[in-house]
């Protein structure tokens, strides 16, 4: 396949902005062809400022459009099962926000679709092509710091002014996000993890909501194991006081390790005996064009996608096992 892509986009909202949807015009054979949102003035708004030739309100129109030859799911979580699966069975691949679904039974049934119907299936998980996590995942796999040991994650931020407010927030409506701000902050620390280290495998945690602001969980202790004997602990309050703001992340190996910041594109650090070495990680104007381009170099046939449904659903499953213990005690 040596054809232009031509993208639609399902849920043209701020995640498209810059994030993504520039991108898609940016990227070697690829442009963004239509988009789609409900409000049908939104929709116009978005495809006049961003210069794209068709939009739409519904959903199977631009699925159905016979110029789109690829589908971007960027709607909440709660409809990226429903307007996947439609794009798959109508022969289109599908680059879908993250999480990947609500739940991990969810990405099943997609993955399910995708292998039926052979249409590709990608998630964004950006971070897996950006040039400072991919220089972390050549120092370790090059062994720079020796054999991989254990990581811990700590993130700790404040609520949110729209936590306090009512509507709430749609990120912390499990029927609409799947769970809480772990879901959509969170998750990205984990597919970090599994990219870099590999897939966890067994997940133990304590939960709490501390601030009672919201159904979901604002605070998560978690412990991870995972191939190799590698294990791992993450902890994360979205009920932090400002004080207590933290970004960071930490692979320990037998030689060294390396400390880094998820969200912060802070200095990366390594330190092996006793000496500190520094990695740029800049971010860039639009930090899901690296690794759309490597979408569209494989539907080309020119390389591969870091980011799969295979991959993505690996963090929905440890997601999935975080909350149950959430929800194990609310049932007690």
């Amino acid at each position: 396949m040596t054809k232009t892509i031509n993208w639609g986009i399902i849920g043209c909202g701020n995640v498209t902005e810059q994030k993504s949807g520039p991108a898609f015009g940016k990227v070697k054979g690829s442009r963004l062809m239509a988009v789609m949102r409900r409000d049908r003035e939104k929709a116009m708004d978005y495809a006049l400022r961003h210069k794209v030739p068709r939009f739409y309100t519904q959903a199977e129109e631009l699925i159905q459009d016979p110029d789109v030859n690829a589908i971007y799911v960027a709607t909440p979580p709660g409809s990226h099962a429903e307007y996947a699966i439609s794009a798959m069975k109508a022969g289109k691949p599908v680059y879908v926000e993250k999480p990947m679904a609500l739940n991990y039974s969810q990405c099943i049934d997609m993955l399910k679709v995708s292998e039926e119907t052979g249409v590709p299936l990608f998630v964004a998980y950006y971070r897996r092509r950006l040039p400072g996590f991919v220089k972390i995942k050549e120092l370790i796999d090059t062994g720079a710091i020796g054999k991989p040991l254990f990581f811990s994650i700590r993130y700790f931020v404040s609520p949110k002014e729209a936590d306090f407010k009512t509507p709430l927030p749609w990120r912390v409506i499990p029927e609409i996000s799947g769970g809480g701000y772990l879901h959509d902050m969170g998750s990205h620390h984990l597919d970090l993890i599994d990219f870099l280290l590999g897939p966890l495998e067994k997940v133990s945690a304590l939960t709490a909501n501390q601030n009672q602001l919201y159904e979901p969980e604002d605070f998560i202790s978690a412990g991870f194991t995972g191939q190799d004997g590698i294990a791992g602990h993450g902890v994360w309050s979205f009920a932090a006081p400002e004080h207590a703001h933290e970004d960071y992340m930490e692979i320990i190996g037998e030689k060294g390790k390396i400390s880094f910041s998820c969200f912060g594109f802070n200095h990366t650090r390594m330190l092996v005996k006793g000496r500190s070495r520094y990695f740029v990680n800049k971010r860039p104007q639009h930090v899901q064009q690296a690794l759309i381009q490597t979408i569209v170099n494989e539907l080309q046939g020119t390389g591969e996608c870091p980011s799969t449904g295979i991959s993505a659903a690996r963090t929905s499953r440890i997601l999935d096992e975080i909350v149950k213990y959430n929800t194990a005690k609310h049932n007690t």
